[in-house]
């Protein structure tokens, strides 16, 4: 039984209308995933337990005395808060399965299976359930380890390649494996809807957050996959690309890319050293990354007399590459300045969050913003008196 049949709710139909998302994650990389799935049209039932989501409580910072944490990944949602210790609340989590088109879930691998929630054996009564796991390490040999996006950061490499040269490994500014094992979960269900409606099969769909982090390390995964290169820290600086990074003006640092020979010209041009980009020592992308020491201060020097949004303008205009380097609130106006409307309000009245705009555009079905993230347990009744009633009578 799909959402079609489901309690009635506000807004728009999207791509995935009629599609029943029962939500059994947790933190970040499964409530990421059902939100988008929500923005498209899903009807996403958030399972929490009696406590709530574990980032009800990461704050601060809070609006309104609740988490920013949360209220960015969930909204779109239902909530019902099931005790999986009580016989009558696991009862109405199977029913919640038995209908759903989607189960997602980030419990440790084989975790559900005592409370009969399990692939198996909800297959056993939904056969086309797309029954997605989301895990650290796997469920082989990594099964028990638990995962979190610090650890994969770590465990992955990425931290080897973040920092200074000389100093400590850092972590990334945000925990972006989890955001990325969210995204490829997103994408398995889409796969996975697509073949269902061609077959009638569901299926097990499984992501891990060191399989997406190794695949998110891309052209470093690569150096060592095909060439058996191991990259090291470097700054800010590229491995294959000079100029790719941060650079000094006259007031603050502006990132600057030529990627290409051509872009290479243009940067050229704009500095008043058009001369530079016919020296055969910085030629070709290759030669410029292997004398990049003796290029950069060439560079510095034209680049420190005027500031660094003046330069952005010069070179924006003549097609380089280019950016300042903002704080969050900077990275805002500069979206609100390309006409990117990257806030979007969900709810009414006391109820309105301003939540981040979904980041994909559809020119026919839109995204759509229907529910602000519940309270714990807001829709619980309700959801309970339409999984009490037969399937046949909905």
């Amino acid at each position: 039984m799909s959402a079609s049949a489901g309690p009635e709710r506000p807004g728009g139909r999207g791509p995935l209308e009629g599609v029943l998302v029962a939500d059994f994650s947790r933190i970040l990389a499964g409530p990421y995933a059902t939100m988008l799935l929500a923005d498209m049209g899903a009807e996403v039932v958030k399972v929490e337990g009696p406590k709530g989501d574990d980032t009800r409580t990461w704050m601060p910072p809070v609006r309104d005395e609740v988490s920013t944490y949360y209220l960015g990944i969930n909204r779109g949602k239902r909530s019902i808060a099931l005790d999986l210790h009580d016989e009558a609340d696991v009862e109405t989590a199977r029913e919640l399965a038995h209908r759903a088109d989607v189960l997602i879930e980030n419990f440790k691998p084989g975790g559900l299976g005592k409370y009969g929630l399990d692939f198996e054996s909800v297959r056993a009564n939904n056969p086309g359930i797309l029954y997605t796991s989301i895990s650290g390490f796997g469920s082989g040999a990594g099964r028990d380890v638990p995962g979190y996006d610090l650890m994969v950061q770590a465990i992955s490499g990425l931290m080897s390649l973040t920092g200074d040269p000389d100093g400590p490994a850092f972590r990334a500014g945000i925990s972006v494996f989890d955001v990325m094992a969210g995204n490829h979960a997103a994408i398995g269900i889409l796969a996975a809807l697509r073949h269902r409606d061609a077959t009638g099969q569901g299926q097990h769909i499984e992501v891990n957050l060191l399989s997406s982090a190794l695949t998110g390390l891309v052209n470093h995964s690569s150096a060592y996959a095909a060439g058996g290169t191991v990259p090291y820290r470097m700054g800010n600086a590229h491995p294959s690309v000079f100029p790719y990074e941060p650079l000094p003006t006259a007031d603050n640092d502006l990132i600057v890319t030529a990627a290409n020979d051509g872009q290479f010209r243009k940067l050229c041009d704009v500095l008043g050293i058009p001369e530079i980009a016919d020296d055969p020592r910085f030629a070709r992308n290759a030669d410029r990354t292997e004398r990049r020491e003796e290029l950069r201060p060439i560079l510095v020097e034209q680049l420190t007399k005027r500031g660094a949004l003046e330069w952005f303008e010069l070179l924006v205009e003549a097609g380089v590459p280019s950016g300042p380097i903002n704080t969050i609130d900077g990275g805002f106006a500069m979206a609100e300045r390309f006409e990117l409307d990257p806030i979007v309000e969900v709810g009414e009245g006391d109820r309105a969050v301003p939540t981040t705009r979904h980041p994909i555009h559809f020119s026919e079905t839109p995204a759509s913003y229907r529910l602000p993230p519940p309270e714990l347990d807001e829709h619980g009744a309700e959801l309970r008196e339409w999984l009490s009633t037969s399937k046949e009578d909905t």
